[in-house]
This record gives structure tokens, C-alpha cells and sequence, in this order.
């Protein structure tokens, strides 16, 4: 599961209030996130120029204990029930700059460009299109650096 590794949430990134709950696929999130005419966050962002891409966010589910407040079998498991931090008003971190490790390995291979698309899936260079903004490179096997600046132009 992706998870934020060398991230400084003053100068690489900030943090937003949610629009609506994040869709969890497998226990977390992953991908383009940007801010609406509300000033929240929304999965994905709109192509095209004017691309208001505001960065990277990785969200999981909470983890809860067993017992009367969560409906896990075993202690410190995720507990899609209660998915704190991913529902509409929740705060998000969405990193600028950074790293993401603990990626699949056999998508984020070593030496690769990375783009998010206006859904908030990020792809490959190989596997981009014109729309899709640039976000980072991979220097090893499952790990991102995101180096993404606000007005960054779209693939042409």
C-alpha cells in the first residue's frame, strides 16, 4: 500500500478539506487531487489548459480496535467502517514534493516519467496522453518523488 515517505507538510505540500468521500479501492487511495471553486478537494482535475491539479494525496483507512467500536476480528486491521480522513470534510495532506514508497513494483519501475490523468489515476509515461499533467519519476523500483509545481503545463 502506498504510503508518504520524506514529506514536509509546510514546505511540500498542504492539507484541504474534502468535497466528497474519497472512493477507497483496496483499503486507500491514491492519486491527483485538486481544489474546486469552493476551495476543497476533489478527486481528479479538470483537463485541459487551466488544469488547476493541486498534487498527490495518499489516504488509508482507519485503523481500528476491536470490540464496541469498530467491526474488525483483529486489533489494528483496517476497518473500511469507519474510513476516518476519507469522508466529505475531512482533512487531506496533498503533497508538491515528496516521495511515495511501498508502490507496486512491477508499475513504478525504476527510471520512469509518471502523469496523473484528469480522473486522478496515476500512469507511466508509456501509458499518458495529451491532458495528462507530469507529477515525478521513480528512482527505484516502488518509489515516486513527486516534484509537482502549481501551473505545471499539461502534455501536449
Amino acid at each position: 500500500m502506498a504510503t508518504f515517505d520524506k514529506y514536509d507538510p509546510i514546505s511540500g505540500g498542504f492539507r484541504a478539506k474534502l468535497k466528497t468521500a474519497l472512493t477507497l479501492t483496496n483499503g486507500e487511495f491514491f492519486g491527483a487531487v485538486s481544489i474546486d471553486n469552493t476551495g476543497r478537494a476533489i478527486a481528479g482535475f479538470a483537463a485541459g489548459a487551466g488544469s488547476r491539479l493541486a498534487g498527490i494525496t495518499v489516504k488509508k483507512v482507519a485503523r481500528q480496535a476491536t470490540g464496541a467500536w469498530g467491526t474488525s476480528p483483529y486489533a489494528g486491521t483496517p476497518n473500511p467502517a469507519f474510513p476516518i480522513g476519507a469522508l466529505a470534510g475531512d482533512v487531506i495532506d496533498i503533497m508538491t514534493a515528496g516521495e511515495i514508497v511501498d508502490l507496486d513494483k512491477a508499475v513504478f519501475v525504476a527510471g520512469t516519467r509518471f502523469y496523473a490523468k484528469p480522473t486522478g489515476a496515476i500512469v507511466a509515461e508509456g501509458a499518458s496522453a495529451a491532458g495528462d499533467v507530469p507529477i515525478g519519476f521513480t528512482v527505484e523500483a516502488g518509489r515516486l518523488i513527486v516534484r509537482y509545481a502549481v501551473g505545471t503545463p499539461a502534455k501536449a
